[in-house]
């Protein structure tokens, strides 16, 4: 097999900012598809199933949430690892990564189903879920525990996809797995039909089915177009884990899911703190909450495509590419979340009135702490743009340590230090200055940091020169902005 890609990949070329734009436009709207459902499925059981059932989930999707936090790193590193190896058209490389991703995720995978399956009731008891609420909790989260395969694989895929440059075809069989999941909802929770009545416990099959029809479509449909990173039978061999490659899954990885873990941790210690002052101020920063997971979506979305984008010109050694990827995804950054957050300042009440009641205090408040912390989200996306330029190399551990002492060690202290003075404002407060700390953090890191000479693996990527035997081969396109197989 020659150890050269077929033709080189399509980010390395072309107008960035109308390649950069096409490609995270369809990370956006996985995204968007991802809220949505939870929020319906929370429409269901909240409604339907009552309090208890409700708090049930947001229980379970806690631990959820640290599950694929901590694979999100793991296959993003995939997805470096994939678009260095495109970039310097070492197909070869890229076959290893695709080899030994597969293995390592199904055989974690395997062991997280089995050891949550039967440890769900003493988690749920670790994180003090209400009695009423466990009865609900522990056959929603053992059903969630046997989707968890299916979930990290598709996960993987749609990961490596992306660092093949490809992100249209993961937001279609996202598209299709929400629409499966929200369509299977009612009638598995309430038994319509021919369907079992099977209450909370149907939401959670839902989205195993879900999961599992969307993972067999992509597969199948990978084989059909003979992808040029399937592996074949003859390819067989690159399962078996290649050890170098399994180190940077892990080591390389586990720092990108511990960013997630951060973030969520802070998030839990601000709404310790926001609870201090009263239910009508959780009220008001639960709803102003909502509407910032939305507000962050395009940073986040620009983040994972300049992180694919600059991996691949990373592999190809295009440096002044590089540069101008973080550039772009910038300008990106305040035209997307600029945009969001300003219509959010026009129409305040209105947005928050989606959640509260209208002329309520908890309210007047939301619209107070909105005024003063939803713009520095344009911070908080040059933060992620950075990231996503430096961790490209495979500098990970700069950006962990950045958010850790932004969200830990500068917002909490500030919060509490100003709460006799400024009260609650003391936490509104605090958002736009550890957003600006990350942002100037991770800008000095960008400018001044050493990230261009971190590298992935112990022995960087070979890049394969043009004219090696098979580079002149051009293969017709998939039609997914990936080349399609020439074997």
């Amino acid at each position: 097999m020659s150890s050269i890609a077929s033709r080189q990949p399509l980010l390395t070329e072309g107008p960035i900012a109308r390649t950069l734009l096409m490609f995270a436009l369809p990370i956006l709207g996985s995204t968007v598809l991802q809220s949505l459902n939870g929020s319906v499925n929370a429409m269901w059981i909240g409604h339907y199933l009552g309090e208890a059932a409700l708090t049930a989930v947001s229980n379970a999707n806690l631990i959820l949430f640290l599950l694929l936090g901590a694979v999100f790193g793991l296959s993003m590193a995939c997805t470096i690892l994939i678009g260095q190896s495109l970039g310097a058209r070492n197909m070869l490389e890229a076959k290893r990564v695709v080899g030994t991703g597969v293995t390592f995720f199904v055989s974690v995978s395997v062991l997280v189903a089995i050891g949550g399956y039967f440890g769900t009731p003493w988690m749920l008891r670790a994180l003090g879920t209400p009695v009423d609420a466990q009865a609900f909790a522990v056959p929603y989260l053992r059903i969630i525990f046997i989707a968890v395969p299916s979930m990290y694989f598709y996960n993987f895929l749609m990961m490596t996809l992306r660092g093949a440059g490809d992100s249209r075809t993961p937001f279609t069989f996202m598209a299709l797995s929400v629409v499966l999941d929200i369509a299977l909802n009612p009638l598995l929770i309430f038994g319509v039909g021919p369907f079992p009545r099977m209450g909370i416990a149907g939401s959670a099959t839902s989205t195993l089915i879900a999961q599992s029809v969307a993972l067999i479509a992509l597969l199948w449909t990978l084989y059909a177009r003979k992808h040029f990173l399937r592996l074949t039978r003859s390819e067989w061999s690159f399962l078996k884990p290649d050890p170098d490659i399994l180190r940077s899954l892990v080591f390389k990885g586990l720092p990108m899911g511990l960013q997630m873990i951060v973030i969520s941790t802070s998030a839990m210690i601000m709404i310790h703190m926001v609870n201090g002052y009263g239910s009508k101020t959780t009220a008001a920063y639960g709803a102003a909450t909502q509407l910032w997971t939305y507000v962050q979506m395009p940073a986040m979305a620009i983040g994972a495509a300049v992180s694919s984008m600059a991996a691949q010109n990373v592999g190809a050694r295009l440096w002044d590419r590089v540069s101008t990827i973080a550039k772009v995804g910038v300008l990106y950054n305040f035209l997307l979340s600029g945009a969001l957050i300003a219509l959010i300042y026009l129409f305040n009440h209105a947005a928050l009135n989606l959640f509260l009641p209208n002329d309520g205090e908890a309210l007047a408040l939301a619209q107070h702490l909105n005024g003063i912390a939803v713009w520095s989200f344009m911070f908080f996306g040059v933060t992620f743009v950075m990231f996503g330029v430096v961790r490209s190399t495979g500098a990970v551990l700069p950006p962990l340590v950045i958010l850790f002492i932004s969200m830990w060690l500068i917002r909490p202290p500030f919060a509490l230090a100003l709460a006799p003075t400024l009260g609650a404002d003391s936490i509104w407060w605090s958002f736009p200055l550890g957003s600006l700390a990350s942002m100037l953090m991770a800008m000095g890191y960008y400018k001044w940091g050493g990230w261009r000479r971190a590298h992935m693996l112990a022995k960087p990527i070979e890049v394969v020169a043009e004219g090696a035997a098979g580079a002149g081969q051009q293969a017709p396109t998939t039609g997914q902005g990936v080349p399609a197989s020439v074997d």
